[in-house]
């Protein structure tokens, strides 16, 4: 382990090194291997270091057959020593959210004994799986209050490599993966496990976690959180929301869930009009026109409008079909339909008319719709007038 040097010192943000060998991967990327490294490669849920060798980005990091792999933008010089440096925010972000992690495992198992069953370090949240299949609002508040607890009384954090015979005597929160060279990272009296990550020096470190929310996943509970620096950014962000909400509702946030109600439910009333209205439209225009055929023109309208309005006439108007047009600012679009007792061959009718328009389009038997490139709508109603004669 004397070459890792992300286990003898997480803090380590430069170092240097000799180029064992170059070389490229199946897929063409260069990698290089080194004497020894500060860079962590993928493993047990966290994310690869990024950073530079000799100026050269390092765009990944991988432990593969023994050996670690540090895949860069081009190839190093042959014969010089190497300077690395990692990128310190990425790898302190990922100690904090390590450190947080293995503090709210630890806490929903003392609690609740519910076990982690998996854990995910993302770009901007973390997740860990409990082999739980549910989880209340009080349950999910009490874990947080008491990993917050732990971060603010600053334990120290500090790894130990033991054999198989030595971690009899800790009591683990999981089982090991590996039989030799174990790795505990310990928070004493509170947490032990076998872990290969990095870590921070002590709880306080982790700055403070965040539970966002959780889903039901197959039989499992997945949790979402933040800590330390990704909890302000996430604050920051839902703060710049409700500033813009509190701007945009003339209200101030506290007042903001009451006006967004209030907003619902004129919405659902203009809706309410909206259909009122439309059944009036579909009442005139039925009263307006005594023949079997039924055709007018809209401005502007929707398709879904035009889909709503054709199935309120068919509905008051059985032996009849409605041929509805709306010209749009840039395209035409078309719903024909036909009550239960009415003749047409609806599908017939719009494969001419998506010809017509040079459009595209679809339905049933009752009713069709489609769209395509502008032309006058009236033009349009007599060209579907004279393939229907």
């Amino acid at each position: 382990m004397e070459n890792k040097l992300y286990y003898q010192n997480a803090y380590t943000k430069t170092f240097t090194a000799e180029l064992v060998r170059q070389g490229a991967d199946e897929s063409g990327r260069n990698y290089a291997v080194l004497t020894q490294t500060a860079f962590y490669p993928t493993g047990g849920g966290q994310p690869f270091d990024t950073g530079v060798l000799n100026g050269i980005k390092v765009v990944g990091v991988e432990e593969i057959d023994g050996e670690i792999r540090h895949y860069i933008q081009e190839p190093l010089e042959e014969g010089m020593p190497i300077k690395g440096e990692i990128d310190w925010d990425r790898r302190f972000d990922h100690m904090q959210q390590h450190a947080g992690q293995h503090i709210l495992s630890a806490a929903f198992e003392e609690l609740y004994g519910y076990k982690t069953v998996s854990f995910h370090l993302g770009k901007k949240t973390l997740t860990i799986d409990l082999e739980t299949e549910k989880l209340s609002t009080e349950e999910a508040d009490r874990v947080e209050k008491l990993a917050n607890r732990v971060i603010l009384e600053n334990r120290p954090i500090f790894s130990k490599w033991i054999d198989g015979e030595e971690v009899k005597q800790y009591k683990l929160r999981k089982p090991l993966s590996v039989a030799n060279n174990i790795r505990l990272v310990i928070i004493p009296e509170f947490d032990y496990n076998g872990c290969g990550g990095t870590h921070p020096n002590s709880t306080g470190e982790a700055g403070n976690l965040k539970i966002l929310g959780w889903e039901r996943q197959k039989k499992l509970i997945r949790v979402e959180f933040v800590c330390g620096q990704r909890v302000l950014s996430i604050l920051w962000e839902k703060q710049a929301i409700l500033k813009e909400l509190s701007i945009l509702l003339n209200a101030p946030e506290q007042d903001l869930v009451s006006s967004v109600n209030r907003l619902l439910g004129q919405k659902k009333t203009i809706e309410e009009m909206g259909s009122q209205l439309l059944q009036y439209e579909a009442a005139e225009l039925i009263a307006a026109n005594s023949g079997n055929i039924v055709s007018h023109v809209y401005q502007n309208r929707s398709i879904q409008e035009l889909q709503k309005l054709a199935r309120l006439l068919t509905g008051q108007a059985e032996e009849k079909v409605f041929l509805l047009v709306a010209e749009n600012e840039d395209n035409l679009q078309f719903v024909f339909a036909r009550g239960k007792n009415a003749q047409g061959n609806l599908k017939e009718w719009s494969k001419h008319a998506l010809l017509i328009i040079d459009g595209k389009g679809g339905g049933s038997d009752q009713l069709v719709q489609g769209g395509g490139k502008w032309m006058p709508g009236d033009e349009f109603i007599k060209a579907i007038a004279t393939i229907i004669q």
